[in-house]
């Protein structure tokens, strides 16, 4: 077995959402959940099929992160993952609706932080093991941090 270490390419820092799923359905329904969590939302998709012709089979309704899936999509090359980048929403909009889609089996992420996905390569294939998304923390929060992050959710909305 080699080990790899692929960074998500994401020259906009755009929210991605990545993970696993089980059936060649998942393109569709991906899409199907995307779209029904917000008219503004802008997203492409991209799925690497497991077997049968194993394509990279992509989605959205924005061309460019269309593009933007597939290439990364390509380059992480474990099967049946997928990739998601969002404009005009967050992770905490639609990861729900994509968790409820049947095929999902796990999410790996769902962040705007660099990202690296950590690959397992084996003779049948490649697989994810995990995620490296952001950084390190660099210490723990004062009580001034508590209040400055109590202040920030309520101040976006997040918290009454």
């Amino acid at each position: 077995m080699e080990l790899l270490v692929v960074p998500v390419d994401n020259p906009e820092g755009l929210n991605v959402v990545l993970g696993q799923s089980h059936f060649i359905k998942t393109v569709e329904d991906l899409h199907e959940a995307l779209v029904g969590t917000s008219p503004h939302i802008r997203f492409g998709l991209a799925f690497c099929e497991a077997s049968g012709p194993c394509l990279v089979r992509r989605s959205g309704n924005d061309e460019d992160l269309v593009r933007l899936a597939g290439e990364n999509a390509r380059k992480i090359g474990a099967g049946h993952s997928f990739i998601v980048f969002l404009r005009d929403a967050f992770p905490l909009n639609v990861l729900n609706a994509v968790k409820q889609v049947p095929e999902v089996c796990h999410v790996f992420c769902a962040t705007a932080n660099p990202v690296s996905v950590v690959v397992a390569v084996t003779e049948t294939g490649r697989g994810i093991l995990g995620v490296v998304d952001g950084s390190s923390p660099v210490g723990v929060e004062s009580d001034k941090d508590v209040a400055d992050r109590k202040s920030l959710l309520r101040s976006i909305g997040y918290k009454l």
